[in-house]
């Protein structure tokens, strides 16, 4: 699986080949966003430029291509910088959030970065799940609620 080594927080985290860099770093939350962006952002539809992330010369190439979004909303950021929410992992690489911050050493915090072994991607996404028949259980009567809970009294029901 693509590794993205987020370096501000200095942690490294799993993904699936083809997940959105926004998705995967709030799910890990990690803070894309500073005060503005946390109090309105889009929601991942590329409008507010918010969840801007800088990704190191050598790295670009494990993301999917800059979009139209893209370079109409960042033509005059650098070009190593792109929206989270449009950007998919297709390899493991090295991640700056809040870019616009700065980030102190930030060329020897790269080059240590890129010196230590990033695991290789992408593999695979995992085979589905089986499902069990519904067809199975259609004949017993169940005590529990929906989603499997216990079911509740509403006291309708007869003795």
């Amino acid at each position: 699986m693509p590794v993205i080594r987020f370096l501000r927080e200095n942690r490294d985290v799993a993904c699936y080949p083809g997940e959105n860099l926004r998705e995967v770093a709030l799910r890990e939350g990690i803070g894309l966003y500073g005060v503005k962006g946390v109090l309105g952002n889009c929601g991942g539809c590329g409008q507010c430029i918010t969840c801007f992330v800088e990704i190191p010369e050598g790295c670009a190439s494990a993301l999917s291509a800059r979009t139209g979004v893209e370079d109409l909303k960042l033509r005059r950021r650098p070009d190593t910088w792109r929206l989270a929410c449009q950007a998919l992992v297709n390899d493991s690489l090295v991640v700056i959030t809040r870019p616009q911050l700065g980030l102190a050493n930030k060329d020897s915090q790269v080059s240590a970065a890129m010196a230590s072994p990033l695991p290789p991607g992408p593999i695979c996404w995992p085979e589905p799940v089986a499902i069990e028949s519904e067809s199975e259980g259609a004949g017993e009567e169940s005590k529990t609620g929906p989603g499997g809970g216990e079911a509740v009294a509403t006291g309708d029901e007869a003795p």
